[in-house]
């Protein structure tokens, strides 16, 4: 598709397949499924570019679960690969917001289409629009969805549209749920759609090729929803108990009087994980923040930890540029929060005492028994006597995506992990006894949490 608007705008984009298929339909809600990699979010954004385009005084929404996300990914595609040469004609241009309008980006004709994260939606709560796209929509609860599809109503356009674009998640998850209903289209995206990937005689382009080996690497549930495009559940799942709409939490203010820990789980090749908890008077437990991360020495995690969690009391007066008062021992330094009650840690000695230098905190080392630990947190899932389970999850506790573990389409927090987290099979087919080396260490490091609580930590040996 080549377009010329005006003497000045020229789109090119070429739509293939459920792509296609998108720019055709008229229903109310309409999602774009498939594996990673078919451009569904990038057949969205530019459906939302040419209407914008098209229609002057239209307002279209680009929306994700948290602001956060959305800035550096979909808004990152959205200005990289559909606005790029408008933005830089003066067609499109950046609004920043005020106190009554949400940020988003204002074209020359009229058309508006404001950003937002659903962990902040109140500008947009106050708005209406015409067409509307939800990324990673999978992330969003049935609530932001309907409570966004309530704001169609502006009327510039002879039709109003609320797009998704997601990755295959459970069958039971309610986007599958509303579209076998009858209450949403699904549109079925796949590899063959993106020009980047195969060539229009369906054979790979290098680029395709490569990534798809990607693809291919994968295993278990992971490759059947990222590379087959499968509503899957894992087989053998360790803890079925899990419910998203339950256990995962969006963020809130952490009162100041509620106990927190750090739990840690080392690894280089494989992902170095620390995690934040608070544990509020009742014993229930949210894992608030998260580093995740693979090829980073201990050393480093744990001076990005205390940049999280320190701020400058009173400083030494340096008038030097760019100074730190993180590296300077002359500055005063405090805790944003509370101090953790116990840093629990994997058992490795060097790296416990590494930790511990690093991060001026002495660590306990963690009750690493498996089968009971994982027992007891799927006591924590199931619902105690007053109807709430006590193990939760915070959305968007992790402080920084690993890119490399992006590209192999690997988890990048415990948050991704709980889903595919199963049992080993033995040989034969076997009962399994023990979970699935694989994509586990956020797992472990939960484990440890509960473990702590419930069960009491190994004999106190503390490095001191």
């Amino acid at each position: 598709m080549t377009t010329a608007l005006d003497r000045d705008a020229v789109v090119r984009y070429e739509p293939r397949g459920a792509a296609r298929d998108l720019f055709r339909a008229r229903e109310s809600e309409v999602f774009m499924a498939g594996p990673a990699g078919t451009g569904k979010s990038l057949a969205c954004l530019f459906r939302l570019h040419l209407t914008a385009l098209h229609n002057p005084d239209m307002r279209g929404l680009i929306f994700r679960k948290t602001a956060v996300s959305l800035g550096s990914t979909t808004l990152v595609t959205w200005e990289k690969k559909v606005i790029s040469d408008v933005l830089a004609r003066g067609i499109v241009s950046w609004f920043g917001g005020s106190s009554r309008e949400a940020p988003g980006y204002r074209y020359s004709n009229g058309a508006k289409i404001d950003v937002a994260g659903m962990d902040k939606p109140a500008k947009i709560m106050s708005a209406e629009y015409d067409l509307v796209f939800g990324d990673e929509a999978t992330e969003l609860t049935l609530d932001d969805w309907e409570s966004v599809g309530t704001r169609l109503r502006n009327g510039k356009l002879s039709w109003q549209q609320q797009m998704g674009a997601c990755n295959p998640s459970t069958p039971t998850h309610w986007i599958k749920q509303r579209c076998d209903q009858g209450a949403a289209r699904m549109l079925v995206s796949r590899h063959i759609d993106n020009p980047a990937y195969v060539h229009t005689d369906g054979t790979l382009t290098d680029v395709g090729r490569a990534y798809l080996a990607k693809l291919d690497a994968l295993t278990g549930v992971r490759k059947l929803r990222l590379r087959d495009g499968t509503w899957a559940a894992a087989e053998g799942l360790i803890y079925p108990e899990f419910d998203e709409t339950v256990h995962l939490v969006d963020p809130f203010p952490i009162p100041k009087e509620w106990t927190r820990w750090i739990t840690v789980d080392f690894g280089f090749t494989n992902p170095f994980v620390m995690q934040w908890w608070a544990e509020d008077p009742d014993g229930r437990l949210f894992l608030y923040r998260e580093i995740y991360h693979t090829r980073r020495l201990v050393e480093e995690h744990a001076k990005q930890a205390l940049r999280l969690v320190r701020y400058c009391v009173r400083g030494c007066g340096s008038k030097v540029p760019g100074h730190d008062f993180h590296d300077c021992d002359d500055c005063e330094k405090g805790w944003l929060e509370p101090q953790p009650r116990d840093v629990i840690c994997d058992h490795d000695a060097e790296d416990r005492a590494t930790l511990e230098k690093h991060l001026g905190l002495s660590t306990s080392p963690a009750n690493k028994k498996v089968s009971p630990g994982i027992q007891a947190v799927e006591s924590r899932l199931k619902p105690a006597g007053d109807g709430r389970p006590r193990f939760f999850l915070v959305r968007g506790a992790l402080v920084e995506r690993d890119k490399a573990l992006d590209e192999a389409k690997k988890p990048c927090s415990t948050e991704e992990e709980i889903t595919g987290y199963v049992w080993a099979v033995k040989p034969g087919g076997t009962a399994p006894e023990v979970p699935l080396k694989e994509n586990d260490h956020g797992m472990d490091a939960g484990r440890y949490m509960v473990a702590e609580r419930d069960m009491g930590g190994e004999p106190r040996v503390r490095w001191l």
